[in-house]
């Protein structure tokens, strides 16, 4: 990963799961991270440490990602310690219920979308300047294989999702002059993670015989795949989608 060393990425929901694969992996090769939580603090306190303990340079802040107020105030806290970010890897997961359209409220569906679309605007403002100035920076969101294959009862969470993969390809549009890649990170069923908790046993074995691979992914699986995107490797791939489902979309 020539020219991480010493490069700053925020990863926003880190304190479990694909976030905390992802800070440990970017750590281990030389970035230093923010570790972004919302509640969670003994966590990301414990990664942290985790972290320092193996020779890396970590830090976790808390911030609601999707108030203005909260991120201003994290980047600045950055800021006065490292300087600006250059890689946001977008990744915090807000509420969503699981239901059918038919039994869903306005509120419960624009609520979802109002979320994922309010952190996502607020996170990328918020680190802009500073990527901008440089002429170089990397943003990564996170999707949901959802956003274009529907499972019964997620149509929030997919229907959110699938607005965040548009909204990443119009700045990859407009921020490349700038040397800033946007990409998105579109795992199918990931082992370990909350999402996954929502799946019975059934549907987890059905999800395994679909996939060519013969497991579901593991946060780590998803993780190098955001740290390609990270790094000074991804010199030329913009508004691009990264499935990383061990070929269960094939189906």
């Amino acid at each position: 990963m020539t020219g991480a060393i010493g490069r700053v990425a925020l990863v926003t929901g880190a304190s479990s799961g694909i976030g905390e694969a992802t800070v440990r992996l970017l750590a281990a090769r030389g970035m230093r991270v923010v570790i972004n939580y919302l509640s969670s603090r003994t966590a990301a306190e414990e990664i942290v440490a985790g972290i320092v303990a193996a020779g890396g340079q970590a830090m976790a802040v808390q911030a609601d990602v999707r108030e203005a107020a909260a991120v201003e105030s994290m980047i600045a806290h950055v800021q006065a310690v490292w300087g600006g970010i250059d890689v946001l890897v977008h990744n915090a997961l807000t509420p969503y219920v699981i239901k059918p359209f038919q039994d869903m409220t306005w509120e419960e569906l624009g609520s979802k979308l109002d979320d994922e679309m309010r952190a996502a605007f607020v996170v990328t403002k918020a680190v802009l300047p500073s990527m901008s100035k440089q002429n170089w920076g990397r943003i990564i969101y996170l999707g949901t294989g959802l956003s274009r294959q529907p499972r019964e009862g997620m149509i929030a969470l997919g229907t959110a999702k699938a607005a965040l993969a548009q909204f990443a390809r119009y700045l990859a549009q407009e921020l490349g002059p700038r040397g800033i890649t946007v990409n998105i990170v579109e795992p199918g069923p990931v082992e370990d993670t909350r999402m996954a908790d929502v799946l019975d046993e059934k549907l987890k074995q059905r999800q395994v015989a679909a996939t060519p691979l013969g497991r579901l992914a593991r946060p780590d699986d998803v993780a190098r795949t955001v740290a390609f995107y990270a790094s000074e490797d991804n010199a030329f791939m913009t508004g691009t989608t990264a499935v990383v489902n061990g070929g269960m979309s094939m189906y």
